[in-house]
């Protein structure tokens, strides 16, 4: 199954911030790919407030959320693999979850696309193997 962070990620999210609370994410900063404005790292760690009123052109999806901020006054552009995130919380009261570590496929493996089989050969197999079900995983 491909992972649930973030489904869990983006149910967090929107909770918090129809609570009106304030968002804020604990990312693992040195996880590869992350960018992040390395002056506010602790302990390979940084917490990010990613509340719509601090941030901009905030995307998220199942590999990776984005979004443009103000650090210091400078502005930046965040990038953080899903995978990266260790937590989402709420400031004013703490709620909120950590996330255990899981297995994330690899890049290559998320944007290579299975191959697909032909119309005849797709119907020997399904007559070969009545067994199990029809659905597959699409990665």
């Amino acid at each position: 199954m491909t992972p649930n962070r973030p489904y869990l990620l983006r149910a967090f999210f929107d909770w918090i911030v129809d609570n009106e609370c304030t968002p804020h994410l604990v990312v693992n900063a040195e996880y590869p790919a992350v960018q992040v404005p390395t002056q506010f790292v602790q302990d390979g760690q940084i917490v990010l407030n990613i509340s719509p009123t601090a941030v901009t052109q905030f995307a998220m999806d199942n590999h990776q959320l984005s979004f443009n901020a103000r650090f210091g006054g400078q502005p930046m552009q965040v990038y953080v693999p899903i995978a990266a995130v260790l937590a989402i919380y709420a400031r004013e009261n703490g709620e909120g979850t950590v996330f255990t570590q899981e297995e994330f496929p690899a890049e290559d493996e998320v944007l290579t696309p299975e191959p697909v089989e032909s119309e005849t050969e797709s119907a020997k197999s399904e007559t070969s193997k009545k067994k199990g079900s029809h659905l597959r995983v699409i990665k």
